[in-house]
């Protein structure tokens, strides 16, 4: 009897290697990539401008799945509550990330539900008008914000975005008064400064520098202290008399927390890869923004512990309310 249960042991113990033996290697099909905004926005140009790229170095498509709305926090929490096997992943700024689950406790997840894999980006936002309301600096729109309080309208991607967050900091600054109107992402935004449904924005780059260059924006100023080659002809916070004026984003890739260590290594390590690649960082840098990676995810998740403190103060000393 102990020679057949030995036997036996031996037999299922063989089976099992086997099983793990043939358990296919991560990834084993395509990837999701989750946008949190519309078609057209910095977040979805981002996510394309590197898909083929990532695809080619995790050797599966990567398929980008749109989910708008509330800021980018309805794509989180979808994210959040996916398994934690590597097969979704969201590109996510510090809205999602750092600012709606801090403030907003209605929401269905918070940041501890997202594991960081890495930054990947980073740029300014561009403040543009509508080149028919006569405003062509940054000055000029502060002058015309206080002497009709609320008149201005300014168009954004959304509650508690980046653009929101920074338009709330220059208000906080200048004393300008002017109505926020938040859309379900960058391209619906600046069309509606275009159409003249809302007279400004603060945008991303990818949003609005085509419309700037072909002369339906009025680009004012970039919202870092100096300019910056990334936006060319338009002038820094400094030069345009509103040197106590910074601000930046990033966009960053994240997974379920839970995720096992190995595939968030190897989405990092793939993420890196095709990051780096020139053809990536040209088209990129096309549209406003860097490449900017993380030494790894450990480090960006430091990273991220210090950056939240920022977005969060920003939101509570502006009194920025987000629901």
């Amino acid at each position: 009897m102990k020679t057949l249960n030995v036997l036996s042991a031996l037999f299922l113990s063989g089976l099992s290697l086997g099983a793990a033996a043939q358990s296919p290697a991560y990834p084993a099909k395509p990837v999701k990539l989750v946008v949190g905004f519309a078609p057209g926005g910095a977040a979805d140009y981002v996510a394309r401008a590197m898909s083929e790229s990532l695809s080619k170095a995790l050797g599966q498509p990567i398929v980008i799945e749109n989910r708008a709305g509330a800021g980018s926090s309805i794509a989180a929490e979808a994210v959040a509550k996916s398994a934690p096997d590597g097969y979704t992943v969201l590109i996510a700024s510090p809205s999602s990330i750092s600012v709606n689950p801090a403030l907003n406790t209605k929401l269905g997840y918070t940041a501890r539900d997202l594991a960081p894999i890495t930054k990947v980006t980073s740029s300014p936002l561009v403040i543009a008008a509508n080149p028919n309301i006569g405003i062509s600096s940054i000055q000029e729109l502060i002058a015309k914000a206080k002497k009709d309080p609320g008149a201005l309208n300014y168009a954004t991607s959304g509650n508690g975005s980046a653009p929101h967050l920074g338009a709330a900091l220059f208000i906080q600054l200048t004393g300008a008064q002017m109505t926020h109107i938040p859309f379900r992402g960058g391209s619906p935004a600046i069309q509606s400064v275009i159409a003249g449904d809302t007279q400004l924005t603060f945008g991303t780059p990818p949003s609005v520098l085509p419309m700037v260059t072909a002369g339906r924006l009025r680009g004012l100023a970039v919202s870092t202290r100096e300019r910056t080659s990334l936006v060319p002809g338009v002038p820094g916070m400094a030069e345009a008399g509103l040197p106590e004026y910074s601000i930046e984003f990033w966009y960053g890739l994240f997974v379920p927390a839970g995720t096992p260590a190995p595939i968030i290594r190897k989405l990092f390590e793939a993420t890196t890869v095709a990051m780096q690649q020139p053809s990536v960082k040209a088209a990129l840098a096309r549209e406003g923004t860097d490449v900017t990676l993380s030494a790894s995810p450990e480090q960006f998740a430091a990273f991220l512990s210090e950056d939240a403190k920022f977005w969060v103060k920003l939101v509570k000393d502006a009194g920025v309310k987000l629901d």
